[in-house]
């Protein structure tokens, strides 16, 4: 699949670039066994029932990659906003074995947020999402969502928890890191991988996970939110 619009930290300044996928990638290793199946005690069915319909909170639409049209709106509900939408690979922040320039062409060293020593996230190891840069069209720190926030991601019935990791484009919606998609059974590869529709976002508002680097805290603070969140919608 195209790979979208990049943005990056570059010193002070923003960079742009705008890239597709070539012919095809370079074989790669194997990925590392999900982590999970289904995280927490509340189904994908249970959490899915509560955002069947959309109440818009975003000034417009976004993109699910830049040769497409604005057709994904942020919704909120109590407690959360959700989007449904695409899943693109994120492989920045520290370089490893498979998150780096070789096996990913836009890759960057840096995310938006970093772990407690002060390093990058690692996007292998890691479950985190990817929200966009505030814009006009949403500002997500205004809506309660912040690094470090805990996010349900939901795939083919299963739920996977994940934190706010990195910023994206303004106009564009709909990725993850590596090991998101790993724990989904969606093909992690940044080059080629990713998956095109089906994935539900769910993110809690004015929720942190400390240090972000805990996926087991953002799974045990995950399924706290997601049962209070089924109670109130």
């Amino acid at each position: 699949m195209r790979k979208r619009l990049v943005f990056a930290l570059a010193g002070a300044g923003l960079l742009a670039v705008s890239v597709t996928t070539g012919a095809g990638a370079a074989t790669r290793g194997p990925a590392p066994a999900p982590a999970s199946a289904n995280e927490g005690t509340v189904t994908a069915a249970q959490l899915l029932a509560k955002v069947q319909s959309c109440s818009q909170i975003s000034n417009g639409k976004y993109r699910t990659d830049e040769e497409t049209s604005a057709t994904i709106p942020v919704c909120g509900a109590n407690g959360a906003v959700f989007w449904k939408a695409d899943m693109d690979i994120d492989c920045d922040g520290q370089v490893t074995s498979r998150c780096n320039g070789n096996t990913d062409p836009w890759f960057q060293d840096d995310t938006a947020f970093h772990q407690s020593d002060g390093k990058p996230l690692i996007a292998d190891k890691l479950p985190y999402v990817v929200v966009p840069s505030a814009s006009s069209t949403w500002n997500y720190s205004q809506a309660g969502i912040k690094g470090g926030g805990v996010v349900a991601v939901i795939y083919n019935n299963k739920v996977e928890y994940a934190v706010v990791g990195d910023t994206g484009p303004t106009k564009i919606i709909g990725e993850a890191s590596y090991a998101t998609a790993n724990a989904l059974g969606i093909d992690p590869d940044p080059e080629t991988g990713g998956t095109d529709s089906g994935v539900t976002y769910i993110l809690f508002k004015n929720s942190s996970v400390s240090p972000i680097e805990n996926h087991d805290k953002a799974v045990s603070v995950g399924d706290g939110l997601a049962k209070k969140f089924i109670q109130n919608n």
